[in-house]
């Protein structure tokens, strides 16, 4: 079982959980940290790179005296709108493996463990056809991650990254052990079974996108379905909103933290 650089489990808060709170101008990323600890007491932060202002040297270390000061470990960052591991041509796999490496080195350099990407696919894609040029933009970016030692996850976001037994494949095909998935919990409908894909791709998460189900009930299963699988590590929170972050602070507390 991959873990995701924690000997026990823990509450992370994932910055999309109050984005628009920051969109707002309520505050910034320098100020996730002090949010994290102050408001909620919890000691991980997941940042989303588009939400980063301007990630100078000067900039990082001041995110970096943040975090120190309030005692906030920064497990990963989250990384969107910088292209598809899926992309069908050669050129786009490049770019996606070019476009990542600074957030690799970002990672790095925050004492992160891993960089979240995405990976959809054309619509339609064929399945093989989608592991062959998977298989060429991670391979690219396992290497280039390797000696600054970042993990690369993909978290289900549309396209193949939904259909858990293509992940199983993606992940068997590439065998690397710095590769693994990201689950996000979502809710359950017709087209997503959250708990099934939970279920198959937990041998290889590094990470967990947790969410408040529509009942206490559906939460409870799924924190023990990670509980039971010998999954430890940190649990990003990512329900919308302050009310919602709390609300998930509490029930993993009491299906999870305090068993």
């Amino acid at each position: 079982m991959a873990s995701s650089q924690t000997a026990k489990n823990d509450i992370s808060l994932a910055e999309w959980a109050l984005v628009e709170e920051i969109r707002a101008g309520k505050w910034k990323n320098l100020d996730f940290p002090r949010i994290a600890r102050e408001d909620f007491d919890l000691n991980g932060i997941e940042f989303v790179n588009t939400l980063f202002e301007a990630p100078t040297e000067s900039y990082l270390k001041k995110l970096k005296q943040n975090a120190d000061d309030h005692g906030v470990k920064m497990i990963l960052i989250m990384v969107d709108e910088e292209g598809d591991g899926c992309a069908d041509t050669k050129g786009g796999r490049k770019q996606f493996e070019i476009n990542h490496r600074k957030w690799v080195d970002i990672a790095q350099y925050l004492g992160c463990h891993a960089v979240r990407t995405n990976c959809r696919g054309p619509e339609n894609v064929d399945r093989q056809q989608a592991l062959e040029w998977a298989d060429e933009s991670y391979n690219m970016l396992l290497e280039y991650a390797r000696p600054a030692n970042i993990n690369i996850v993909i978290e289900n976001h549309g396209g193949v990254s939904n259909d858990p037994d293509w992940m199983i494949s993606l992940i068997k095909k590439i065998n690397n052990p710095a590769f693994g998935t990201y689950p996000d919990w979502r809710n359950p409908s017709d087209e997503f079974d959250n708990y099934t894909y939970l279920q198959k791709t937990l041998p290889y998460a590094k990470g967990m996108s947790y969410r408040n189900q529509p009942t206490e009930e559906l939460t409870a299963n799924m924190i023990r379905l990670c509980r039971d699988s010998g999954y430890q590590g940190w649990y990003g929170i990512e329900s919308k909103g302050r009310e919602e972050v709390k609300k998930g602070i509490e029930l993993l507390k009491k299906y999870l933290l305090h068993q």
